[in-house]
């Protein structure tokens, strides 16, 4: 029961309620940026609050106890150093450092740089100095960081599309074509193990359990991990499953790469940072990509091509996707977004479209429209 009732302590990490605000702001801003360039939200605001603890619940409560059933032990020190990191990310904004990999190995460079010079950073109950680097603490912090890259990798794949909102911007040609900004926090919350003797300085009430004669605590740390991308060469709808697969399998390289430590201890550092080096190359080879070669979304000859599709609207139900082309609305062939909907006139009540999909293939989509249907179908073209 008591141990419980200190799970309470949850919530006096100041990261929680940063990343909280974070979250919040995201849909904020997201949805200000559309209805400037759109004149409509393309998504509910508040879906980035709403996914930030739902979408890797299940993978905390399964890393948690893993972690817990491994006994894999982290020093407390470098969870405080991991917090101050990933607050000052979040805060920043700059999500493409927010892969847990950099914030491990960053809160690992706090610790030793502060030990090192003899700063400290106060925060009333006690002031932080630092720690030393040992080799016996780097493999489970390795193999927590590999699983955490795994489980970034996951959500991009299943997200990433999701998260991406389109902006406008100008061609070479002076036309107006669409890239989509993908920007989402997550938050984990994991059950980590502590040795007791180093929480009970901090903590002397928190509960604690022993293994022979080495004392051990557990605490719910809120880990945060966020995803930033660019999608312009290539829909969204195949960029992150792509990008988000590496990424997976990227964890699962550290991870083995980490268990060599086993035979030489510096080998949990060598994974870390063979982890960061390998995320920046896939960041900066993605960033590349995208930016060269033609706009998947821009204005086509042959008919509307689709920016997005509105929540809840016609268009959603009648299965309409982004980058899909219409050539033809009620029988006639459209090539802007007046011609479109002057043809939805022709018989606003049951609407009959001919769509171009992403393989090239012509279908049929059809939906009767009332009154109430927001912007007739609901989608966002150029």
């Amino acid at each position: 029961m008591e141990a419980l009732l200190d799970i309470g302590r949850f919530f006096v990490n100041p990261l929680l309620y940063i990343a909280l605000l974070a979250a919040i702001l995201l849909g904020y801003f997201r949805v200000k940026k559309e209805r400037k360039l759109f004149r409509t939200r393309i998504v509910w605001g508040w879906r980035e609050f709403g996914h930030l603890m739902k979408d890797g619940i299940l993978y905390a409560l399964i890393f948690s106890v893993l972690f817990s059933a491994m006994g894999l032990t982290v020093s407390l020190e470098w969870l405080v150093a991991l917090s101050i990191v990933s607050a000052a990310v979040v805060i920043s904004g700059i999500y493409y450092l927010a892969s847990f990999v950099y914030l491990a190995l960053g809160a690992i460079g706090l610790g030793w740089l502060l030990a090192n010079y003899g700063w400290t950073i106060p925060f009333g109950v006690f002031d932080f100095g630092g720690y030393a680097v040992a080799w016996n603490w780097l493999l489970p912090v390795a193999l927590i960081t590999g699983a955490m890259v795994f489980l970034e990798g996951r959500l991009v794949v299943r997200r990433g599309e999701e998260a991406s909102s389109p902006r406008l911007q100008k061609t070479s040609r002076g036309l107006t074509a669409v890239f989509y900004k993908a920007k989402r926090l997550w938050l984990i919350p994991l059950l980590l193990v502590v040795p007791g003797n180093l929480l009970e300085a901090y903590l002397p009430y928190w509960p604690q359990f022993t293994i022979g004669s080495t004392g051990f605590s557990f605490i719910l740390f809120p880990a945060v991990i966020g995803f930033q991308g660019k999608a312009r060469r290539t829909l969204p709808a195949y960029l992150y499953p792509q990008l988000g697969t590496r990424i997976w399998m990227l964890g699962l390289l550290i991870m083995i790469l980490a268990l060599f430590s086993y035979l030489w201890q510096p080998m949990a550092l060598v994974a870390l940072l063979a982890g960061a080096i390998g995320r920046m190359v896939l960041s900066i080879i993605a960033l590349i990509n995208e930016n060269k070669g033609n706009y998947a979304v821009a204005p086509q000859t042959t008919g509307v091509m689709i920016v997005d599709v509105l929540a809840d609207s016609p268009a959603e139900k009648m299965g309409l996707v982004r980058g899909e082309i219409i050539r033809k609305v009620n029988g006639l062939t459209v090539t802007n977004e007046a011609e479109l909907y002057e043809a939805i006139q022709v018989n606003a009540a049951h609407c009959r479209l001919e769509v171009l999909d992403h393989n090239k293939e012509m279908r049929l989509r059809q939906h009767v429209i009332f009154r109430h249907d927001h912007y007739r179908l609901g989608l966002i073209v150029v």
